[in-house]
């Protein structure tokens, strides 16, 4: 199993940053996609960005030009760097990410999901 381990998560003030992290471990022979999920509440999980092995990105349009996600592949780890928030940005984050065991098996993997509370 591929374990991932998120951080990051916590309170800050309307326009103010934080940068999440999340990284993964075990038996890795690739990783296809490394991405985050929120969920507020009340509602749905929901996409906020996702990165591809070739860096290719993708993010929903409430996040886009305040939030970047990024990756180090070497280390495992993807990263998602978030400024400008707002209290709509509220929510837990989950890390996903997918790929490929040594074992020939693809996976896809959860992080235990991290709190992030915008409010003044």
């Amino acid at each position: 199993q591929v374990q991932l381990v998120e951080s990051g998560g916590g309170l800050v003030q309307p326009g103010g940053s934080l940068r999440l992290s999340c990284a993964a471990s075990g038996s890795i022979f690739s990783i296809a996609v490394m991405g985050w999920y929120r969920q507020g509440l009340g509602k749905q999980r929901e996409l906020v960005a996702t990165i591809t092995s070739g860096g290719n990105t993708n993010y929903a349009d409430s996040v886009k030009g305040r939030f970047t996600i990024s990756r180090d592949f070497a280390k495992n780890t993807v990263y998602l760097q978030m400024n400008l928030m707002k209290p709509e940005d509220t929510a837990v984050y989950y890390c996903n990410v997918r790929g490929s065991l040594r074992v020939g098996q693809n996976f896809d993997s959860w992080g235990q999901g991290t709190q992030v509370t915008v409010s003044s």
